[in-house]
């Protein structure tokens, strides 16, 4: 019962409660007012008959008396005595229009005086009843007196009217300015009344409620309308929010099953089947995150945590989970929350900027160093020069001499590519053909792959196709792929396919360069990139390290597939010209 109060003032405003009792309380006050005043009225008006009924019949046992001879005041008194008999008749009486008493119910109060408060003239006078009420002398209920003016000689006209006129209603010498009261019982009318007034309070406490339940429904309905929208909106915006949020989240019951899933933890989580609601944990999420699960208890504050989950058969995948209980406002325990981030990007990020850390300190070594050999390697080459065009007769010192000077110029080389990637690329970009441009930097190594008798395929789907690029640079890009395939193909059986198409999901184009070479390890392709990682025995380890720092600057990508014995692909990607920007 408590609860229910609790539920209906949390409910209802106080503002309304309180305007209902201003309106229902004095309107039903009223009405409860009037309804007793009219059980009032309608039980004197009752009374006033039952004593007029009386007065008349008391009259007009009079009149029969009176044709009777020998009529006196002791007749009169035990018609009185007679009368007073009935039940409710508290007293019967006659009186002059002094107030003495003529004759009585009770023998003992004739010659007193009755009615001294009464204008009796007035009274006498009066063509109808008039009543009033008397404390009883016992105290215990009220009279109710009739009185009026006693007329039992009136009569027809006629001759027996003449007869009754001419006969005297009591003994010579009796007045006949007579007043006749009746005095009745009030005990029965008022414990009706009693009964009446406490039934109309009751009904009035009924309809009070009835009302106060009334209005209450009403606020409860309008607010349980107001809330149920509000629940509505709320129910929508969260389904929304959930819907599109960038972060996985995984509802769990306290039963161990899955409530929620949405598309991003599907997507992560490698989850296909729709119907994931109301199924275990067990059977649709990674061990490692069950574990955790499990040993995380009701009051446990919130894990959060990098783990590595194996999904099927695929490699494991880097997630970032925070799991915390999950309590309504009462505080009972509805189940766990987890929250999943894919962290495969934010890895190859950080991987990212390690690499771009190692570049910069590289860069400002090579600056220096650069510099410092530089300059040596002048003069050697200078001296080396020298003694070749001096010992030109001497074959092994000419030799020598030319070994000199080719060492000094690859040393001069790997200094320029080594300050190349040190320093910031500046690109010159302009909306270049892409046929045009395969074309082109295919006649450059045309020559060297004719020596392995490498076969060249082109694959561009549309000869229209532009790319908004540095030229000079993506013939530099495309040159040490071509080169690197090359190398690593045998002779005889090799065949390097260049294609370009548009990207379908972002707008660029994609440049696939693809050979059928010897591949390269897995454990190998997450540092081709890096400064001086080669595979080669004479190779310097820049190229690939240039062509990824040319991409960058392009704010384009560079990505490699391979698989040892079968070959190697690396994809380009170049984005297109973007609104407002212009040519460098």
């Amino acid at each position: 019962m408590n609860g229910v109060i609790k539920k209906i003032v949390t409910t209802v405003p106080p503002w309304g409660l309180i305007g209902a009792v201003l309106i229902l309380l004095p309107l039903l006050a009223f009405v409860t007012y009037e309804d007793i005043n009219r059980q009032n009225a309608a039980s004197r008006r009752q009374l006033l008959a039952k004593g007029a009924a009386l007065i008349r019949s008391f009259e007009a046992g009079t009149r029969a008396g009176m044709m009777m001879r020998q009529w006196g005041n002791r007749h009169l008194q035990r018609l009185l005595m007679e009368t007073a008999r009935q039940p409710d008749i508290i007293y019967l009486m006659v009186t002059d229009i002094r107030g003495k008493i003529l004759a009585h119910s009770n023998p003992d109060l004739i010659d007193q005086v009755h009615g001294s408060d009464l204008d009796l003239k007035r009274v006498f006078a009066a063509s109808t009843e008039i009543y009033r009420m008397l404390a009883a002398e016992s105290g215990d209920a009220q009279i109710f007196e009739v009185y009026r003016k006693f007329t039992p000689a009136r009569g027809p006209r006629g001759m027996m009217g003449r007869h009754h006129m001419m006969m005297r209603p009591f003994e010579e010498g009796t007045p006949e300015n007579l007043i006749i009261f009746v005095g009745l019982d009030m005990t029965e009318v008022e414990k009706a009344l009693a009964a009446d007034t406490r039934h109309s309070l009751f009904m009035a406490l009924i309809l009070l409620l009835v009302g106060f339940a009334g209005i209450t429904l009403w606020f409860m309905t309008h607010t349980y309308r107001a809330t149920r929208a509000s629940l509505k909106r709320i129910e929508s915006f969260s389904d929304n929010l959930i819907y599109n949020l960038p972060v996985g989240l995984v509802s769990i019951g306290p039963d161990g099953r899955i409530v929620t899933v949405n598309p991003e933890a599907a997507k992560i989580l490698r989850l296909e089947d729709k119907h994931l609601p109301g199924r275990p944990v067990e059977k649709i999420l990674p061990h490692e995150i069950i574990a955790i699960i499990h040993n995380l208890g009701p009051t446990d504050p919130a894990v959060e945590i990098e783990l590595e989950c194996c999904l099927d058969s695929e490699a494991a995948i880097l997630i970032g989970l925070n799991a915390s209980a999950w309590h309504d406002r009462e505080g009972i325990f509805r189940g766990t929350i987890l929250l999943i981030r894919d962290l495969s990007e934010i890895k190859a990020l950080r991987k990212e900027i390690a690499r771009s850390q190692r570049l910069a300190s590289l860069g400002s070594l090579a600056a220096g160093v650069a510099h410092e050999i530089r300059n040596p390697l002048s003069s050697i080459k200078g001296f080396a020069t020298y003694f070749k065009e001096r010992n030109g007769a001497n074959p092994k010192e000419h030799e020598t001499a030319s070994i000199m000077i080719n060492e000094v110029e690859r040393l001069n080389r790997v200094v320029g590519q080594l300050l190349e990637l040190a320093r910031p690329i500046e690109l010159v970009r302009r909306p270049i053909n892409m046929d045009t441009l395969l074309k082109n930097s295919l006649a450059l190594i045309e020559s060297r792959a004719a020596e392995k008798s490498i076969n060249i395929n082109t694959r561009l789907n549309d000869p229209h196709l532009t790319v908004w690029v540095d030229s000079d640079r993506l013939n530099q890009v495309l040159l040490n792929l071509y080169i690197n395939a090359i190398d690593a193909m045998n002779h005889g059986s090799g065949r390097l396919t260049i294609s370009a198409r548009k990207a379908n999901r972002e707008t660029g184009v994609l440049i696939a360069v693809t050979d059928n070479g010897a591949g390269i390890e897995q454990r190998d392709l997450p540092h081709v990139f890096d400064p001086y990682f080669t595979g080669k025995s004479a190779g310097t380890g820049l190229g690939l390290a240039i062509v990824h720092n040319i991409l960058e600057a392009h704010a384009g990508t560079v990505s490699v597939e391979s698989t040892p014995g079968e070959g190697t692909t690396f994809t380009l990607f170049f984005p297109q010209k973007k609104k407002g920007e212009s040519d460098e």
